[in-house]
């Protein structure tokens, strides 16, 4: 099967961009909605992490407190690498089971972390959605719970875009308007089709 990587800084439009691939019966595989269930209420991974921080990430209902996980990880780079050597290992297994029972021609697997872990090794393309540092800080202001100051910390631990583009197959600009996105989408819907279509003929 024909997996893409598709990846972006934060507020690049991932999530947008990944919606016109399912629009098209295109199985997503999304590490950000698998790091959220591997730290589920009582689960191995939640029980490690309130050990280690602390009962001020968990809120009454017994869920993760995301946002102050990230503003806390992100003042403090130790935090931040003993959070990722959990994590990581469990999100790739739970990738990797996905990817396996994927039953579309192709699927996408979205991460905002594909060029700086290993993830990069189970994609045959990265595609990248592209903007700006400007608009990444514009759009994730307008859209999360975060100061400015833990943004830009999120975007500096990120690579930066100029290697971002140098390690990417594939280029979606996502600084024009949505209908010139999704064109653009569709068009490599197709090129992705062939490409499996063609790779599957040849076995």
């Amino acid at each position: 099967m024909l997996i893409v990587g598709l990846t972006g800084g934060i507020g690049s439009g991932k999530s947008t961009a990944a919606q016109f691939f399912e629009n098209n019966g295109i199985e997503i595989i999304d590490a950000d909605i698998i790091s959220r269930e591997i730290v589920a209420p009582e689960s191995p991974a939640l029980i490690k992490i309130k050990k280690h921080f602390g009962d001020e990430l968990i809120n009454e209902q017994g869920m993760l407190e995301r946002e102050k996980l990230r503003k806390l990880i992100f003042q403090n780079s130790d935090e931040k690498d003993w959070l990722e050597k959990l994590l990581h290992p469990l999100i790739n297994q739970s990738i990797n089971t996905k990817i396996n029972s994927s039953a579309t021609e192709y699927c996408i697997l979205v991460s905002p972390l594909l060029l700086e872990t290993d993830q990069y090794k189970l994609v045959d393309r990265v595609l990248v959605v592209d903007v700006s540092v400007e608009t990444q800080l514009q759009r994730t202001l307008s859209r999360d719970n975060n100061d400015e100051s833990t943004i830009r910390s999120i975007i500096a631990s990120q690579i930066s875009r100029k290697e971002r583009l140098e390690r990417a197959d594939d280029v979606l600009n996502n600084e024009l308007n949505i209908g010139i996105l999704e064109r653009e989408t569709q068009g490599l819907h197709l090129q992705y089709l062939a490409t499996a279509r063609t790779t599957n003929d040849s076995k």
